[in-house]
């Protein structure tokens, strides 16, 4: 198998191919790789290029928030090129479902192998939420499904953050509730409060200014927010 080969090569013709079928996709949402939705209807894929007992055992736990659960793997898998019908049976009786990627040099195939039967453990509601919160929250398609962790992400939060500093970086400083009603983001108060990014500077009681820190940053955020909104 191509040792050069990332996890996040196998995000876009996945997301196409769910695309093609009507889902909404996006990517690491909550750690999971790719969230996809349709309606009423929750999908998860992790994407794995070695399939192997973690990979198992992350993707049953991801039942606590879907009803349906994908690994999605190239079919350059040393594993499932040797064992293929081995490993068919295997992810058939952990109830989930199985999609190959063919990673040709100029054309990816996507094909599901195996669709998830019946299978309904206890839902995590409260994770549930959160994720669909997280989804529903998130402008566009910000991250590739499968890419490191470490990489700090353009989370739904961290936009509403981005909004609150580009509104204080074109004043001296604001009060919450000013920001909160010029540009309609509720918690504005709560986040400068947080500062859980290290942008905003109390200049008195319930007055703020835009940090060092965040007149450095906030230009290539808003960048990544422009791209974000380009794909729409």
């Amino acid at each position: 198998m191509n040792t050069k080969l990332k996890e996040s090569d196998l995000y876009l013709p996945v997301k196409s191919f769910l695309n093609n079928l009507g889902y909404e996709v996006k990517g690491e949402i909550k750690d999971c790789d790719i969230v996809a939705k349709k309606d009423d209807l929750l999908i998860i894929i992790e994407l794995k290029l070695n399939l192997n007992i973690t990979l198992l055992l992350q993707a049953v736990e991801r039942f606590t928030l879907a009803d349906i659960v994908y690994i999605a793997i190239p079919r350059q898998c040393t594993l499932f090129k040797k064992q293929a019908k081995q490993v068919k049976k295997l992810i058939a009786r952990l109830g989930l479902g199985l999609i190959v990627v063919d990673m040709q040099k100029e054309q990816q195939y996507v094909e599901v192998i195996n669709d998830p039967k019946d299978y309904s453990p206890r839902k995590n509601r409260r994770k549930q939420q959160a994720l669909l919160k997280e989804f529903s929250n998130r402008q566009g398609d910000t991250q590739k499904g499968g890419s490191t962790r470490k990489q700090a992400a353009l989370t739904a939060y961290r936009q509403r953050c981005i909004r609150v500093a580009q509104y204080l970086s074109k004043r001296p400083s604001a009060k919450g509730a000013e920001i909160k009603k010029a540009i309609n983001e509720p918690q504005a108060t709560s986040m400068l409060n947080q500062n859980y990014y290290d942008w905003f500077n109390k200049v008195e009681r319930g007055i703020y200014a835009i940090s060092e820190k965040g007149l450095i940053e906030l230009p290539s955020w808003q960048e990544k927010m422009d791209q974000v909104t380009l794909q729409k």
